[in-house]
């Protein structure tokens, strides 16, 4: 899915010098123009903008950054989640044996792509096993032979024989038997339109039959508008559970299998990026979604927004320590932020009024391997601990120690840290007093 018009756009919008309001909404006219002539059904196009232009509108930036910034990360993110946003595929099986039943429209490539992701598979170590169920296509059958052959997997099939859910089952009884840990279903192609009820008949038979662990619809990058129709269809007659994208080589324009994600809820499993055996890699829907938008032009803005958001961050998490309200909790967010921030000393100069006050260098700076230990001491304590690290005695440093794979010796240094951080900041309050006292007015 290739956007060039759209990376154009993104380059447009950040040098633009127009009004904000009049800049974004030409943006989204230009993202919505290139989105639909890739072939993304309508309604999902209008949705996605509307989202956009109504946090565009609403969001403020954190200190420091431009709102033409901010705009980008938020079409970034809205992209991002259209793809599936933070949740990546899930590759690895829960369990073996593992049954996958691939589904789909004729032409989308979807034997070689049982071939592909036995590949895949075979590499991590899977005995995987393919089962030749698609009775209709001539050739079905020796073309999936090879594939088989060609990646080393098991193979059933019975060249001449009609019931395909007869071989379905068959096959997947006997690559059990011969303890195949992953075992893929290749399955008819159906055209989708109304006269072909009977092939989606013996797909719903096929599924009740073998009861798949995962149903895989694959669809042809290329597509178009009717994927949403198509998927939807589908979906109501064998539930989808994950989408492969076939042939998104970089000149497919692709939007049809983002309206297929919308039509069935399932996210996109794995991409085809070419025609040879080796070319299905996993999805990633944030690095697709900066594909997209030109992730060389905009990786250096969103590293800068998401440090000046952790900045921001930091700084309240600082500020509610100030205030006294000190307990592992916070804790733990200031070593999360201090890995990407840096020390402490560094935090606190954000605080207004307190670049005045010298900090203790010892509570100031920690090595990273010091904190990454902390970190697991604290993710090991009881809801209790967290909120009342004074209640943690020996013998619960002993369990912390134990559950956390580290030793007393860092138990007792983060406590101790704990401590002498609280002391610090009731000093700081008491010299904020005096200041305000004595009319310094710091404004903190």
């Amino acid at each position: 899915m290739v956007l060039d018009g759209l990376k154009n756009a993104v380059t447009k919008f950040l040098r633009g010098t127009g009004s904000y309001e009049k800049s974004v909404n030409e943006f989204i006219k230009d993202l919505q123009r290139e989105l639909i002539k890739s072939d993304v059904n309508v309604k999902l196009v209008l949705e996605l903008t509307r989202k956009i232009k109504e946090r565009a509108l609403k969001e403020s930036p954190p200190p420091g950054a431009s709102r033409r910034d901010w705009f980008i990360k938020i079409v970034y993110e809205e992209l991002s989640n259209l793809f599936g946003g933070d949740r990546e595929p899930q590759v690895k099986p829960p369990r073996t044996p593992w049954v996958i039943m691939l589904i789909g429209v004729q032409g989308s490539g979807k034997t070689t792509t049982a071939g592909k992701l036995a590949y895949y598979y075979r590499r991590r170590g899977y005995k995987v096993g393919l089962v030749a169920a698609d009775t209709h296509r001539p050739g079905a059958y020796d073309q999936l032979r090879q594939l088989s052959e060609q990646v080393g997997a098991m193979f059933y099939g019975e060249p001449g024989e009609k019931d395909a859910v007869g071989i379905a089952r068959r096959g997947v009884e006997k690559l059990r038997e011969k303890g195949a840990d992953i075992i893929i279903v290749d399955t008819a192609g159906r055209h989708g339109y109304g006269d072909e009820e009977s092939l989606l008949d013996e797909m719903e038979m096929i599924a009740r039959e073998i009861k798949p662990d995962e149903v895989i619809l694959v669809i042809d990058a290329a597509i178009g508008q009717k994927a949403y129709d198509l998927a939807k269809r589908f979906h109501e007659r064998t539930p989808v559970g994950a989408i492969i994208v076939t042939k998104l080589d970089g000149t497919a324009r692709g939007g049809g299998a983002l309206s297929a994600v919308a039509a069935t809820g399932a996210g996109i499993k794995f991409i085809g990026t070419g025609e040879k055996i080796t070319e299905l890699e996993a999805f990633k829907p944030k690095r697709f979604a900066g594909r997209i938008l030109g992730m060389g032009d905009i990786e250096a803005l969103l590293e800068r927004l998401e440090a000046l958001e952790e900045a921001e961050e930091l700084e309240k998490r600082t500020q509610e320590m100030m205030e006294g309200k000190i307990n592992m909790r916070l804790i733990y967010h200031q070593l999360k932020g201090m890995r990407k921030m840096g020390p402490l000393s560094k935090v606190l100069q954000m605080v207004p009024g307190l670049s005045m006050f010298k900090i203790d260098a010892a509570n100031a700076k920690l090595g990273e391997e010091k904190i990454d230990r902390w970190l697991a001491i604290i993710e090991s304590m009881t809801y209790r601990e967290l909120d009342k690290p004074e209640i943690i005695d020996k013998s619960r440093m002993r369990r912390l120690a134990f559950g956390s794979g580290t030793s007393l010796e860092d138990v007792r240094e983060l406590l101790a840290y704990y401590d002498n951080l609280k002391k610090m900041m009731k000093q700081l309050k008491r010299r904020k007093r005096l200041l305000r006292k004595l009319g310094g007015g710091f404004g903190v």
